[in-house]
């Protein structure tokens, strides 16, 4: 941290008691200044650092998956990838694989259905249209002998996107996109993928050309049947030239990747003869084709710009099969291990600290805002920091920091992992002030409610950069 120089010290204004602004904060928007823990750092310039309940342990939110990118981006590499391997046990003959189609998947957190759709065309190119055999699902890339820990969400869809779980088997992260749209013959509703075992019943009636009404005018009802098949109903009113789309996640990991993927075949021409299943690859199994993600930088930028929960658990996963030692028998529990041991190994305290998923879409995740900032101190000096920098939203332009802060002359001045979860509110990051100075800085509010904290921690963030602590020792907090 650089030292205040007594020139910055004779230009700065009067000795601001900012610690103090901040508790202001919470007690006027929360009623409780216990609600709220910030913790602010210089990391290149002149000011005096802050804690203002920096060390009470607090349900994070999403600003978990800081943690959880940085330590991948350091205990993976920033070049790894994840290959989904397509193998036969068959012979070909002629336009004829005779055998099965297996699928060894990677528990890649972005395969998507245009990367599979390109490996099916892999495939049909080689010249094989007829698979007289069965499609296998191997999910054997990781070990959860008691599944993933369920999120008691309490909300009103537990078909969100935001609520998919982690998969083995992962496709396309496991949405349907729905759409409806009106032209001059009426409505017509249709899902991406087209999965063979979810069906729409179109029951939105076309108007006259007119402005275009919201997604919430809709209403998107799954009815679930023995058979294992989906019937999604649509109601509600749609001008001439509209459309309104939705994403939900209707179908468990295992069928939705196998009836993708049969699907994409289907639609290139070809046919199978077998059903799907699974189970494991063989040794002598012959590979047939092969697709690979993009790089863990890429991978750690969608996460943190759009927050995506089930990429980071994905994520956390990986760690733990990647670091699993040989009497390890759970990779999730290996993975949170292999993070706590590296942030030990950095002198960074994990008294206190659960980590349930990586993701903070959790009940029982716990931080302080100290060890968070301590975390963002070390990813500043890491090789790999600035590949974590530029993964988080940037102030009032994109990602989930994209409506906040606007028109207040910070727009780009800042790059911010924000939280939201019931009672939760969070932002963790890098934040410029306007003497040029990169702050690290770290906001939790646990208050319920917590609809308030969003504003409290916009001012927090806007006070750091218009009235930064530059005075004196006076504005340290306790």
């Amino acid at each position: 941290m650089t030292a205040v120089t007594a020139t910055s010290l004779a230009a700065a204004p009067e000795p601001r008691l900012w610690s103090n602004q901040v508790r202001g904060f919470a007690l006027d928007s929360l009623q409780d200044q216990e609600a709220l823990s910030v913790v602010a750092i210089p990391l290149n310039g002149p000011g005096i650092e802050q804690y203002v309940n920096a060390d009470q342990l607090m349900s994070p939110g999403s600003i978990m998956k800081v943690l959880t990118t940085y330590a991948a981006l350091e205990l993976l590499g920033p070049n790894y990838r994840w290959e989904t391997r397509f193998l036969t046990d068959g012979v070909l003959e002629g336009d004829r694989l005779k055998g099965n189609l297996y699928v060894r998947f990677s528990g890649d957190p972005k395969l998507t259905i245009e990367r599979t759709w390109a490996v099916v065309r892999e495939l049909r190119g080689m010249g094989i249209r007829h698979i007289e055999g069965d499609l296998i699902l191997d999910a054997s890339v990781f070990i959860l002998p008691d599944g993933i820990p369920g999120f008691d969400d309490n909300g009103s869809n537990r078909y969100a996107p935001f609520l998919v779980e982690p998969s083995a088997v992962l496709t396309n992260l496991n949405l349907l996109h729905l759409q409806v749209r009106s032209d001059e013959r009426g409505t017509q509703a249709w899902s991406t993928p087209a999965i063979e075992s979810v069906a729409i019943d179109n029951r939105v009636t076309a108007a006259a050309e007119g402005p275009c009404p919201a997604r919430s005018d809709f209403t998107w009802t799954p009815a679930f049947h023995d058979d294992g098949r989906v019937t999604v109903k649509v109601t509600g009113e749609l001008p001439a030239g509209c459309r309104s789309t939705t994403y939900l996640s209707l179908i468990p990991h295992e069928q939705y990747s196998a009836e993708l993927i049969r699907s994409l075949w289907k639609e290139t021409g070809g046919t199978f003869t077998g059903n799907w299943r699974k189970a494991i690859t063989p040794d002598d199994a012959r590979l047939l084709a092969s697709t690979s993600s993009p790089d863990l930088v890429t991978m750690v930028r969608d996460i943190n710009k759009w927050s995506s929960n089930v990429m980071a658990r994905q994520l956390l996963l990986a760690i733990g099969a990647e670091k699993r030692k040989d009497d390890d028998n759970d990779d999730r529990v290996s993975g949170i291990q292999a993070i706590y041991h590296w942030l030990e190994q950095k002198g960074i305290t994990t008294a206190g600290m659960v980590i349930d998923n990586g993701s903070g879409l959790s009940r029982h995740e716990r931080m302080s805002a100290r060890q968070m900032s301590q975390i963002l101190q070390h990813a500043w000096n890491s090789p790999y920091g600035s590949d974590l920098v530029t993964s988080m939203p940037l102030i009032a332009m994109d990602g989930t920091m994209t409506r906040r802060l606007r028109n207040t002359g910070m727009d780009g001045l800042g790059r911010i992992k924000t939280g939201y979860l019931q009672d939760v509110r969070s932002v963790a990051g890098f934040s410029r002030d306007n003497q040029n100075t990169t702050w690290a800085v770290v906001g939790i509010v646990n208050h319920d409610p917590a609809w308030n904290g969003q504003a409290v921690l916009d001012k927090v963030l806007h006070s750091l950069h218009y009235t930064p602590p530059l005075g004196t020792a006076l504005s340290q907090a306790d």
